[in-house]
């Protein structure tokens, strides 16, 4: 349904009682969510009672996490039952009543709208989809679909969950899958070509009788599920740039970008790290500095190709690791090849960097970015080389990183709006679990409202729906970081003595000696990691136990080696290596742990 903002807020009841007048029952049952954010028809916030008690019971939750209670139904449902009155289209006539009775039935559904039509997005939607009681609209910014993008990895635990959600998208969506996780994968010494950790993909899944790790083309993926949702659903050209809330917070009023304005039951933010609705319920910026997002201190170029691979396709996923940067190569099947050179560089390298590109070809390489990222591995692998010498400049693009800390103590939901995805938790591409988090917060979001029986009962819903996903997308998110920083300025070239031409010690500064004595412990740390995220994949606990215990041994032991001088300075100056303190290395880890310090101290 849609109208003008003041034709919309005209025909809805207001409560009297802000002006001072006797309290009047409203003639529809809504119901005011204590601690609920409000919004004002000019924009401006206002912060409601509760919300101390709120974060006091947030951290109690934190503390003694609950066990989720029920399951939503995934009954599919016929299709006429399931698309009753589905049209909230820009043509869409004005109806009389903008609100629906407060119990929610097959005659009177759920009417949730979902800002953007991403992996996440459209996973929420096919969800929703199934569900009687629940109408759904993906309201989406492009004009049209084209097919843009390039391979997208989605691990055994986003496998999982489509496989559970439906059967048959999920049986197309594996025809058009390169499977790597039963592959060979792991970590190369970017410099030698030697192999120096495997991480095991395969059996952690194997163990629960879960899908491997695959890729798929990110068009492919959103053609499949697009495909598997009614025509009707996703509207295109209905980009949302804010919303306010409905009086008496009977609903939500999406803003789209040509300036019109659609209502319904609820909005789920799935609209990226550059989220308007995020924008809206925290007051921030859209982008910029004052957006939330911050640049990682990353930039990195993406090749793909074809590429006849010395692997033969027996190599998944190899990561060739360096001083200051690290090179990963993947095979996204059909020949084709996609690799990623992550640099540590200023924000902005494209444009300011750009004349430093050679304008000839340097060993084989063509001009541009081949020849400028030939001359920044030099020194490296040839396996890199080879790789680069065989891509096309065209065939690059560089993109500098953006993330946003853990969202411990900002608003993951505001009323009957709330974010998923990148909107809320956006993390480094590292473990390639982007797209997979937001499908496991798509699942939970269609549990959570397909238990409600009442309109009112959203604002809870949405709450529940943070406490289950709040301190494992959290994890991830900082893993992810974790590692990226890890890589490039913790790890180095492995220590080595050789003996060829004579006893020679190879790189035995305080870094290469201990990513050597490392080298036994990363597959150990691996498992943990993939049994974290395979383990709780449908969220049922707030916490899982026993994968975080051994994260915080392994994790803590990682850090221990490259950070000691945050516990103990005698121990590195007992050892001679007091620099390491005020190293690059050593001063980027620190910096990370600093950054997020403020915000886990604030729940303590």
């Amino acid at each position: 349904w849609l109208k003008p903002p003041q034709q919309l807020l005209a025909t809805m009841p207001t409560s009297s009682t802000l002006q001072g007048a006797p309290a009047v029952a409203p003639t529809m049952a809504w119901r005011r969510s204590n601690g609920t954010l409000r919004r004002s028809a000019g924009g401006s916030r206002f912060v409601r009672a509760g919300v101390a008690a709120g974060c006091l019971v947030l951290l109690l939750r934190l503390v003694a996490p609950g066990v989720f209670v029920g399951m939503g139904r995934n009954s599919k449902g016929s299709p006429e039952r399931r698309r009753a009155a589905t049209a909230a289209t820009a043509t869409a006539e004005v109806p009389t009543e903008v609100a629906a009775a407060d119990t929610i039935s097959e005659g009177e559904p759920l009417h949730v709208l979902v800002a953007g039509a991403g992996v996440g997005g459209l996973a929420l939607a096919n969800a929703l989809d199934r569900l009687p009681n629940i109408k759904v609209t993906v309201l989406e910014k492009t004009s049209e679909f084209k097919r843009f993008g390039g391979p997208i990895q989605l691990a055994s635990n986003a496998m999982q969950n489509l496989k559970e959600l439906d059967a048959e998208m999920y049986g197309q969506i594996e025809s058009k899958a390169t499977w790597t996780g039963n592959l060979t994968n792991g970590i190369k010494d970017g410099i030698r070509s030697e192999w120096y950790a495997m991480f095991d993909l395969k059996s952690p899944a194997a163990d629960r009788s879960m899908p491997f790790t695959c890729v798929v083309e990110r068009p492919d993926l959103q053609e499949i599920m697009l495909g598997s949702l009614p025509a009707g659903v996703v509207k295109n050209g209905a980009g949302v740039v804010s919303y306010e809330h409905a009086p008496e917070e009977a609903g939500v009023i999406a803003t789209l970008d040509n300036g019109e304005t659609i209502y319904g039951d609820v909005l789920i933010g799935a609209d990226g790290i550059w989220s308007a609705t995020r924008a809206t319920m925290h007051g921030n910026d859209l982008r910029g500095d004052g957006s939330g997002a911050s640049y990682s201190g990353y930039t990195v170029y993406a090749g793909e190709l074809y590429y006849d691979s010395p692997d033969k396709g027996e190599v998944g996923y190899k990561v060739y690791i360096g001083p200051n940067q690290y090179f990963v190569v993947t095979d996204i099947g059909k020949g084709r090849y996609q690799w990623y050179a992550f640099l540590a560089k200023p924000v902005g390298t494209a444009e300011s960097e750009a004349s430093l590109k050679p304008i000839f070809e340097v060993d084989g390489c063509a001009p541009g970015n081949p020849a400028y990222l030939r001359e920044v591995f030099e020194g490296w692998s040839h396996e890199i080389h080879d790789i680069i010498r065989a891509t096309r400049d065209d065939e690059i693009q560089q993109r500098d990183l953006y993330d946003r800390p853990p969202s411990l103590m900002k608003p993951w939901h505001e009323g009957r709006v709330a974010l998923l995805g990148d909107a809320i938790h956006a993390m480094m591409p590292n473990l390639g679990q982007g797209g997979c988090q937001a499908m496991e917060d798509a699942i939970v979001i269609a549990e959570e409202l397909s238990a409600i029986a009442r309109r009112s009962e959203v604002p809870d819903a949405l709450a529940r729906y943070k406490e289950r996903r709040l301190v494992r997308s959290a994890s991830v998110q900082g893993l992810s970081r974790f590692a990226s920083d890890i890589i490039i300025r913790g790890f180095d070239t492995p220590a080595k003595i050789t003996t060829e031409d004579g006893i020679k010690f190879e790189n035995f500064g305080y870094a290469g000696i201990v990513t050597r004595m490392l080298q036994p412990i990363l597959p150990v740390f691996f498992t943990v990691q993939f049994n974290f995220l395979y383990n709780d994949y449908r969220n049922r606990f707030a916490v899982d136990l026993a994968a975080a215990g051994g994260f915080l041994a392994l994790g803590g032991l990682l850090l221990l080696a490259f950070s000691a001088g945050i516990f103990d300075a005698g121990v590195l100056a007992g050892l001679g290596l007091e620099g390491a303190l005020t190293s690059a290395e050593g001063t980027g880890i620190i910096e990370t742990i600093q950054s997020v310090a403020p915000e886990v101290d604030s729940l303590l």
